[in-house]
């Protein structure tokens, strides 16, 4: 629930409510027993402290440009010479609030303006993301980064459409079968709108080439031609036969068939010889008879050799008939189809490998291979099963992964869903019967192929936060082509036969979507980020407050009304509106561009309007419907607040205490942020200079508020301390606090107390502090004034204002001031006061009702002057110091 000052950077600084301010950690104070045990500093650690105080930074760096730069630094500069002019007076009530005039808008209700072309407030942004998406150069994809609801999609969607629609729409692309290496697709590219129509006429086709090859293979030519092979054969094979016949009649042999093959048996007179009638054969005739029987066998082989290539000759001769009648039957249908596509000289190739493939295999292209011959068959067969085709078909069937034929100009992509799959694309599977099987036709493309030739807009966290898709990105940019693998490959994890589809060429404009943090984080630990993502589009979250700007918003209002079917609003309710969004900067002379947090404004005010059954959304409809957004998330304010009515948390609003102050802080929860009082208290004693912050003693404190400490030894020692040494030791502890403080803006308010307890000076109580303070006693200005002015406020409202209340802040954050109207009305009314002090000095008079006392040219103050009274104190303390060490020492000789 807490928040340290490191989880909450933005664009490299800390936003609103994130600094200088001494934060008490919100929990139970009214539950805990004051002696309950403070937490280790290791479970503190694994806390975070709440995040609190505005960043003054950009506050400083504002005062330092030059008064061209700012429209508003005459007005700014005009409230600071007043101030000056009267330090010790409160600020007038005008200074408190700038609210905008409604007669200044110029229109009536926002059904009379016309809605901006372009996102409010953000030229640096626009100016980044035109150049990024227009540069034709390798690594200049682009990384948009703001606060949410900056309008960092809305402002990405108008420029992306716009320079879409001057580009040319890319080419579809397509997996077809690769006829030479069946596991290596060929992708096919080809004009945008012609992959699918491809893909239907060659289904069209391999339907017509079936009944046109079943036609042409069972015709009478055909079969009348495929016959006279056969018979040429036989009648070859037949002669071969006929002549072995006659050569064993000469001999008195006659040739047989027989089970084991081919054999000669003798004869005589023409009849075949018994075996009793063979062993009667002379040793000369058995002789003899054998020499013709092994003539015979020779004459026999030599015509069985010729056998087998007699045999590839009539396969031959089969084949090439199978060829002429197939080129025949399908040349009129291919001729057809390449001159539709004979701009598309891929396909051209493709339907000519197509074609010796068919003529290749042209009886198993209709399923009717004869017996004795064999077909390769590469694709799964069980895949045939799925979908009731042969399976020699789905190697002519055509893929199409990318279809731009709906597409008007260059693709825009937006993946929700950016794993690595979705990226760059998969190979599916089908299971049957526990096998998987898969070809060319389960590809599919990812977002990257679908983006090709246009832009591709991710979330970045999402992309992070998918395992290896990151990398899966930045390989294809580097690459500047994609190739489909699974990740168990990619990995090398898995090195099994599988699809290996052809790369393609990548040529697409990644646009990245995240935080300030995770641009800064990948910026420094990612090497391959800066050379992919050259592009930094930063959206800011404020706009100066100019008649200019306002009138934008007052558009950007009607603009969102138009979107959600809102009713119209009347320009006082727009200027409520106007003066809503300084408010949420914390800053009256800038403007919040946090859309989002806008566009609820508007829609609850608009309900607030409907709940009344009017039709007009009217300024009594925002202040009802920003009370009740404020209302849902006040419940531990209201609690805070209680417990100080009932005295659970001491605070004072009356009379004078010495080493005693108010300081203010700011808590937040989520977009809800409130200040509170908290009694701070220092004590002095004789010691050796040092100033004990309790709070980093108990390592309840953040390094900033314990900067802040640091600095007020500092101030001491050079204003107090420079020919005598401090002989004192200071504590200091915000009371009644449970939980981690940071911030430095409660350094001020802790210097007042350490001061009033050195001078023994008592404090007002009903005047509270916040603001920085450096070395030389300036203060500097802070964040949160307005809800810290604010909440000391209804604390003493709630008491009864007495008209000695106030608080003390920076002069540097007069122009911040945009206090509520029941604040600014108490302080016209002089019930309530709000005083700008630009030293410690100034704080003093206001705090002490006495004059804080400058130094005269012999190093002392003036009698009676607060600082006398520190300076003759510190003194005293010195010289007591150096008396007790004489009798220390004196005692020690004795």
């Amino acid at each position: 629930m807490f928040l340290t000052k490191a989880n909450v950077r933005q664009n490299g600084a800390v936003p609103r409510d994130a600094r200088h301010a001494d934060v008490i950690s919100i929990g139970e104070p009214a539950r805990r027993a004051p002696d309950a045990p403070v937490p280790d500093s290791t479970t503190l650690r694994a806390r975070h402290f709440p995040v609190c105080e505005t960043d003054a930074a950009l506050t400083r760096a504002s005062s330092h440009r030059p008064a061209w730069h700012d429209p508003c630094a005459a007005r700014v500069r005009e409230r600071e010479t007043q101030v000056m002019q009267n330090p010790t007076n409160p600020l007038p009530a005008e200074t408190l609030r700038r609210s905008c005039d409604p007669e200044s808008l110029g229109f009536q209700t926002t059904a009379e303006l016309r809605a901006p072309e372009d996102v409010v407030g953000q030229p640096r942004a626009a100016a980044a993301i035109d150049l990024g998406i227009s540069m034709d150069r390798f690594g200049y994809n682009v990384f948009a980064f703001g606060r949410p609801g900056t309008g960092r999609h809305d402002l990405l969607k108008a420029h992306l459409e716009r320079c879409a629609r001057a580009r040319h729409r890319p080419s579809d692309w397509c997996y077809v079968y690769d006829f030479t290496e069946p596991q290596r697709p060929r992708a096919l590219e080809v004009p945008a709108g012609v992959g699918v129509r491809f893909r239907d006429d060659m289904e069209h086709l391999v339907d017509e080439l079936r009944s046109a090859l079943a036609v042409a293979l069972e015709g009478d030519e055909y079969q009348t031609r495929r016959q006279m092979i056969e018979e040429e054969f036989g009648e070859r094979q037949a002669n071969v036969f006929k002549d072995l016949q006659e050569m064993a009649k000469k001999r008195d042999l006659h040739m047989m068939h027989g089970p084991a093959g081919i054999f000669f048996a003798p004869m005589k007179d023409g009849q075949l010889l018994k075996p009793e009638e063979h062993e009667q054969y002379t040793d000369e005739e058995k002789s003899k008879l054998e020499e013709n029987v092994t003539a015979l066998q020779e004459e026999l082989q030599k015509a069985m050799r010729q056998l087998p290539r007699w045999q590839r000759e009539r396969r031959e001769a089969v084949k090439e008939l199978n060829r002429e009648i197939t080129r025949f039957a399908i040349g009129a249908l291919l001729e057809e189809l390449r001159a539709r596509y004979r701009d598309a000289p891929q396909v051209q190739a493709y339907l000519e490998a197509m074609e010796r493939d068919v003529v290749e295999h042209a009886r198993a292209f209709v399923g009717q291979a004869p017996a004795g011959e064999t077909t390769e068959v590469v694709l799964p067969e069980p895949l045939a099963q799925t979908d009731g085709d042969h399976p020699f078909l789905r190697r002519y069937r055509v893929n199409v992964i990318v279809d731009n034929g709906s597409t008007e100009g260059a693709p825009i992509v937006w993946e929700e869903h950016p794993t690595l799959s979705n990226l760059i694309g998969r190979v599916e599977h089908v299971s049957l019967s526990g096998t998987l099987v898969t070809d060319f036709n389960l590809i599919r493309g990812g977002a990257l192929h679908r983006a090709n030739g246009g832009y591709l807009v991710l979330d970045g966290r999402e992309v992070l936060l998918q395992p290896y898709a990151w990398e899966g990105l930045k390989r294809a940019l580097r690459a500047r082509h994609l190739t489909i693998e699974s990740l168990g490959e990619s990995l090398g994890f898995v090195h099994t036969l599988s699809l290996q589809p052809e790369a393609i060429p990548l040529d697409v404009k990644v646009i990245l979507v995240g935080e300030p943090q995770l641009y800064h984080l990948l910026s420094v630990h990612d090497p391959d980020f800066a050379p992919l993502f050259r592009i930094a589009a930063d959206f800011d979250d404020r706009m100066e407050r100019t008649p200019e700007s306002e009138a934008q918003l007052a558009r950007l209002c009607a603009k969102i009304a138009g979107e959600e079917r809102l009713a119209a609003f009347d320009r006082d309710a727009i200027a409520r509106v106007i003066d809503h969004a300084a408010r949420a900067t914390g800053d009256a002379q800038r403007l919040s561009l946090d859309l989002a947090a806008l566009r609820d404004v508007l829609c609850e005010a608009d309900h607030c309007t409907r709940s009344d059954q009017r039709d007009r959304v009217e300024r009594r409809d925002v202040e009802r419907a920003l009370a009740q957004k404020e209302h849902r998330s006040d419940r531990i304010r209201e609690r805070i607040h209680d417990e100080m009515q009932r005295g659970v948390l001491d605070i004072a609003t009356s009379g004078t205490a010495t080493g005693q102050i108010n300081a203010l802080a700011v808590h937040q929860f989520a977009e809800f942020s409130f200040g509170r009082p908290s009694r701070v208290t220092a004590r002095v004693r004789l010691g050796s200079g040092q100033v004990v912050d309790i709070e980093r003693e108990v390592e309840l404190s953040g390094p900033l508020h314990s900067k802040g400490v640091l600095i007020l030894s500092a101030f001491l020692g050079e204003r107090y301390a420079l020919e005598t040494p401090l002989s004192l030791s200071a504590s200091l502890v915000f009371e009644q606090s449970y939980g981690g403080i940071e911030g430095d803006s409660a350094s001020s308010a802790e210097l007042y107390a350490l001061l009033s307890a050195i001078g023994d000076v008592p404090l007002r109580q009903s005047v509270a502090v916040t603001g920085a303070v450096d070395q030389h006693g300036r203060v500097r200005a802070v964040g949160g004034t307005n809800e810290k002015i604010e909440g000391f406020f209804d604390v003493c409202r709630a008491r009864g204002l007495t008209g000695d209340q106030g608080v003390v802040i920076p002069t540097a954050n007069v122009g911040h001031l945009m206090l509520r109207d029941d604040v600014v009305e108490a302080a016209r009314e002089g019930r309530f006061h709000v005083w700008a002090v630009d030293s410690i000095d100034r704080g003093l008079e206001i705090l002490t009702g006495l004059d804080a006392g400058v130094k005269n040219s012999d190093g002392t103050y003036p009698p009676g002057s607060v600082n006398e009274r520190i300076a003759r104190r510190l003194a005293d303390m010195a010289r007591r110091r150096v008396e007790f060490s004489r009798k220390l020492m004196a005692e020690e000789e004795e």
